[in-house]
């Protein structure tokens, strides 16, 4: 009869609806995939141990932003409109300034575009960004937010490359919804993040970095962008690998993604588009890094050119097509007698498994055995060359490296080799013979395919169609 009962206070049902919102998910670091409990291999991209544990926060007011003063209904409520009454002359495009950069991009800016530049650290994405943006402000509203770098550090930098830094507005923050309010303000025509991975929402209860901030803070700030027509540039990381890190369903968000590459040893950069909604995929930008900065490249051939006077054996010059344009570039192959059980097959700018498969065909349609020899391929000036038009130049160098015969300098190669032996057309391949006769080559080894029927002015053009016709023509 002494004791006393004591009855715990019941929570309020608005705490306990906020309460019951509290949920955990496993989200995939690879692909972006959730699931309800975690599991050891994603089912969508496979990949094994990439789940991780994320609190999702409650819904609130704040993940569907309305941005005061500006027109445009992304994000709102909008009306369904006929195709041909869209209005297209309020999105003109607009230079960034640099003329490598307009290529890759497909001409210019366009107002409201979400652009992801990665790359490893020290390739100069954020030396870039702030050239095009002292550059731009001159004529456009243009803010630069920095949240891995201090202010000074960032006018440190652009007093050492001398650039103009009288109208460029800097913005030093890292919690999005804070900048917003700023930028919502200043109503900055174009905007750079540097970088997204740093960024984060209050209402995610997660660290900055992680899946579901990365994910969340480029979702918010693409709104921003869509309804505001501001261009927006996100700075990303890479993994180990070179991809870019974060969900994979970052790159969906985005208009553009770009990835500046280059060695350490290198002065020069390349810039790639891997995704645009505006222009042409897989352009190439090329740039050398100066003590002024970042330079544009007009002539990129003219660097993957600087051969030497004597001819060697194992080197052979290919024309590839690089997004709108040609582009000469050398590539060198060495043959050498293994004293391994399993031989070496190592490509460097070209795709591992195709060399091997090369190799068979070699062997099979060419009477050529390098079962027991290393074979390295190598793409000079560090290009990545992803089409199959460097098959055919492959393969004539690696014939050359083993039989130490040195091909002539002027010749210059492409074609793809199938698996039976033929020699197949490459688009734009009378294209690719009039740049390889700008630059002084008097012979070409094409797929009869390309054989232009005109002849051009000081070039031997010979068509070939199968293996055996373009080893007999060495």
């Amino acid at each position: 009869k002494s004791a006393r009962v004591i009855i715990p206070r019941l929570a309020p049902f608005s705490e306990t609806l906020a309460m019951a919102k509290q949920k955990t998910a496993y989200v995939c670091n690879d692909c972006g995939s959730d699931y309800a409990k975690w599991q050891g291999q994603c089912g969508d991209c496979k990949a094994w141990n990439s789940l991780s544990e994320v609190r999702l926060g409650a819904v609130s007011s704040t993940h569907t932003p309305r941005f005061a003063g500006y027109a445009g209904t992304a994000g709102g409520q909008s009306e369904v409109q006929c195709l041909a009454d869209v209005n297209l002359t309020d999105l003109p495009r607009f230079s960034t300034g640099s003329a490598e950069l307009d290529r890759v991009l497909g001409g210019g800016l366009v107002p409201g575009s979400a652009i992801l530049i990665g790359g490893n650290p020290g390739a100069g994405k954020s030396t870039l960004l702030l050239q095009v943006l002292c550059d731009l402000a001159r004529t456009h509203e243009a803010l630069y937010v920095t949240g891995e770098e201090s202010l000074q550090q960032v006018a440190l930098r652009a007093q050492r490359l001398g650039l103009p830094t009288d109208r460029l507005k800097m913005l030093s923050e890292t919690s999005v919804e804070q900048l917003l309010q700023i930028a919502s303000k200043h109503r900055p025509k174009v905007m750079v993040i540097d970088s997204i991975q740093v960024m984060h929402l209050a209402d995610i209860q997660s660290a900055p970095g992680s899946v579901s901030q990365v994910r969340e803070s480029a979702a918010y700030l693409t709104r921003f962008a869509k309804q505001t027509h501001t261009v927006l540039f996100l700075v990303g990381h890479v993994t180990k690998d070179g991809s870019l890190a974060g969900p994979k369903v970052l790159e969906h968000m985005i208009d553009c993604s770009l990835l500046l590459e280059g060695d350490h040893d290198s002065r020069f950069r390349t810039l790639r588009g891997q995704k645009n909604r505006f222009g042409a995929v897989n352009e190439l930008g090329v740039f050398a890094m100066l003590e002024s900065g970042l330079k544009e490249v007009k002539n990129p051939s003219a660097i993957f050119l600087n051969r030497t006077q004597q001819a060697s054996p194992g080197s052979l010059v290919m024309v590839v097509w690089e997004g709108t344009r040609p582009m000469l570039v050398e590539i060198q192959a060495l043959v050498d007698e293994s004293h391994m059980s399993n031989p070496r097959r190592i490509a460097v700018g070209l795709d591992g498994n195709r060399l091997a498969m090369l190799l068979a065909v070699l062997h099979r349609h060419g009477g050529l055995q390098t079962g027991d020899q290393d074979v390295f391929v190598n793409v000079v000036g560090g290009v990545k060359v992803l089409e199959t038009s460097a098959d055919l130049a492959l393969l004539l160098a690696v014939v050359s490296s083993f039989r130490d015969r040195a091909l002539p300098q002027d010749l210059v190669v492409f074609g793809e080799v199938g698996l039976s032996g033929e020699i197949r057309p490459v688009p734009s391949g009378q294209e690719r013979i009039r740049e390889a006769a700008k630059h002084g080559f008097k012979r070409a080894i094409v797929p009869k395919g390309n054989k232009p029927k005109e002849p051009i002015k000081g070039m031997e053009v010979i068509g070939v169609e199968k293996l055996a016709d373009a080893l007999d023509a060495i």
